[in-house]
């Protein structure tokens, strides 16, 4: 029960850190002059727009991986089609945020 208890907890301090993060995040590209390739680039490479980017992907990674989880857990009866999915969940999980982390490292180091 503890488990269940700490997972339902981080699942909602998640979604609270989502809330200012995507209002940064929407009201950041609104105010930018275009959305052109450049642009974003440049704002993605400044420090504290990267290092805000970053928690957002860890956090939004983290809360969807523990949302989809509990779908999996509460609609997936078949043993070994339960583990297999949350297997995959968790694969696909943490291939998309490493890959939106290098994104945005290789932006912030400038490496084409």
């Amino acid at each position: 029960m503890k488990a269940a208890s700490r997972h339902w907890s981080v699942q909602r301090v998640t979604a609270i850190a989502l809330i200012p993060l995507t209002i940064w995040f929407l009201a950041s590209l609104f105010l930018l002059p275009d959305l052109a390739y450049g642009t974003v680039r440049g704002w993605i490479a400044r420090p504290v727009n990267s290092m805000l980017l970053v928690l957002m992907v860890v956090v939004l990674c983290w809360h969807s991986l523990l949302g989809v989880q509990v779908v999996i857990e509460d609609y997936v009866h078949h043993r070994a089609a339960n583990a297999t999915a949350l297997v995959t969940s968790t694969f696909l999980h943490v291939l998309s945020g490493a890959a939106a982390l290098l994104s945005v490292l290789k932006i912030v180091v400038g490496v084409s």
